[in-house]
């Protein structure tokens, strides 16, 4: 099932993202983690990232591939530029072609260890340029990412939405924000986005709070930012970890719902592997 195919249907489309773990061991705690929750909320789709550093580039094929053939899942394998040639990420994508993968987020990726992003050797610069060579293979359905905070190496607002637009120009089918915990940034980056020509749907993406040191360490490097009685709810509990989930998630559903009836066309929810709050808060959800 290509991704953008699922929108537009009159019903909101959910889903998760996972990162993959570094041993074996790890990934098949992973796949049954996913599939319990496939069988208890059926997702639209799954998404595994990229790792910056190369170690689990591999194992993000092997999950997606795994999730889909054994799973039953629509799946979609995140791509970055990060460090490879226009050669190896064509290889790249005859593999996923290969164990038939429809679904690609083209991204620019970040250095790894936090450094400044350069330009592999024979690579591309930015995301609009990988999902210009994505599409030119014609096998697959692109998605995006998109900023509604700004991107943090963006000048200005405008000029990251103008980055935005051209990344749907080379072949974005739908976009997916980074994490915010305003709605209202969601609201006006979208109004701003349509009034500059952007048509294709533009999911927010939320990640439920489970750590306060954590999700500091998140925002700081993304550029959002939490909103100050939420900050102050957080850190005020910041050494009960109970309360703080508890916090996270009741924010996330909020913030889900909200969202919705305003006429979000989904949700996709930041996992960082952890089911508890992802599984509590797109139950209480689809309990509506």
């Amino acid at each position: 099932m290509r991704i953008a195919e699922l929108f537009g249907h009159g019903r909101p489309v959910f889903s998760f993202e996972f990162f993959p773990p570094k041993t074996d061991e790890a990934a098949q705690a992973l796949l049954r983690e996913v599939r319990d929750l496939g069988e208890m909320l059926a997702p639209d789709f799954v998404s595994v990232t990229y790792g910056a550093g190369g170690t689990t580039r591999g194992r993000t094929i092997e999950l997606v591939s795994r999730m889909q053939s054994e799973l039953g899942l629509t799946t979609m394998a995140h791509l970055t530029c990060v460090g490879h040639t226009r050669e190896e990420l064509g290889g790249i994508l005859e593999r996923l072609a290969s164990r038939g993968i429809k679904n690609v987020l083209a991204l620019r990726g970040d250095a790894p260890g936090g450094g400044k992003f350069e330009v592999a050797s024979g690579g591309f610069a930015h995301a609009s340029d990988l999902a210009e060579f994505v599409r030119a293979r014609g096998r697959f359905c692109i998605g995006g990412a998109c900023y509604p905070e700004k991107h943090p190496e963006a000048s200005s607002a405008d000029d990251d939405l103008r980055w935005a637009r051209h990344k749907v120009a080379c072949g974005a089918e739908f976009l997916i924000t980074q994490l915010f915990f305003d709605n209202e940034d969601y609201f006006q980056f979208v109004e701003r986005a349509r009034e500059a020509g952007i048509t294709v749907p533009i999911v927010p993406g939320l990640m439920p709070i489970t750590s306060v040191s954590q999700i500091e360490r998140f925002t700081k490097m993304c550029g959002a930012k939490i909103p100050a009685e939420l900050g102050a709810r957080l850190k005020r509990f910041e050494e009960d970890p109970s309360v703080v989930m508890a916090i996270g998630i009741e924010h996330a559903i909020r913030q889900a719902r909200r969202l919705l009836e305003a006429g979000a066309p989904g949700v996709h929810f930041y996992t960082l592997n952890k089911s508890h709050a992802t599984r509590s808060i797109l139950a209480a959800i689809k309990a509506l």
